[in-house]
């Protein structure tokens, strides 16, 4: 699902990147990632996430890939250091144009919570990765987006929502084991899930 206008204010001014810096912090205390590694961002928008991981995990090639056409063009206007260890997407994140186990890493900042069938977005998450591949994610809970204030003003799908539980389950059902994580069970999480060849209990 694109954002509205109000969303992709909140979305792109300068204190989400402040908060993107610290959130990369702490994704590179969780997990050392290797220089090198392909690595896909998807709900990339305007790519200041992606300029964080070029910067923070010097990847041979990042993809970035986002819904919304607009911000894929406000993207190719940003000053990238790595330029040319770049390519970006127009795409959905339920249909990922990439080749399974193709991925040693997925960034995804908030996109999970905007998808409706959030279910195949992790399913494609998990498909792309190599075994040992590992997905970094930022995700909100209904609490903060679908609150009597938020679902009047931000544009979220309505139903088919995720919890702590849900999201939890999910990652097991994908085979993505949950490493580390920071979490508020009512409002969020952030944290690191590995792709291995079994389920777990998470």
């Amino acid at each position: 699902m694109k954002l509205n206008r109000v969303e992709k204010l909140v979305i792109n001014n300068p204190l989400r990147v402040v908060q993107q810096k610290f959130e990369i912090r702490r994704f590179r205390k969780m997990f050392r990632l290797e220089p090198g590694a392909q690595i896909l961002e998807v709900g990339c928008g305007r790519g200041a996430g992606a300029g964080l991981i070029l910067k923070n995990f010097h990847p041979a090639r990042l993809y970035a890939l986002d819904l919304d056409f607009c911000m894929i063009q406000k993207a190719k206007k940003f000053r990238f250091a790595r330029q040319e260890h770049l390519s970006l997407y127009v795409g959905d994140g339920t249909q990922l144009p990439f080749r399974k186990a193709s991925m040693d890493a997925v960034f995804g900042f908030g996109f999970l919570h905007h998808v409706p069938d959030w279910q195949a977005g992790l399913a494609e998450v998990a498909r792309v990765l190599k075994t040992g591949g590992v997905y970094f994610m930022e995700e909100i809970y209904p609490a903060l987006y679908q609150n009597p204030i938020t679902r009047h003003v931000l544009l979220h799908p309505r139903d088919n929502r995720f919890d702590s539980r849900d999201l939890k389950s999910a990652l097991d059902a994908n085979k993505l084991l949950l490493k580390e994580t920071v979490e508020c069970k009512q409002l969020g999480i952030l944290g690191v899930a590995v792709k291995t060849n079994n389920h777990q209990k998470t």
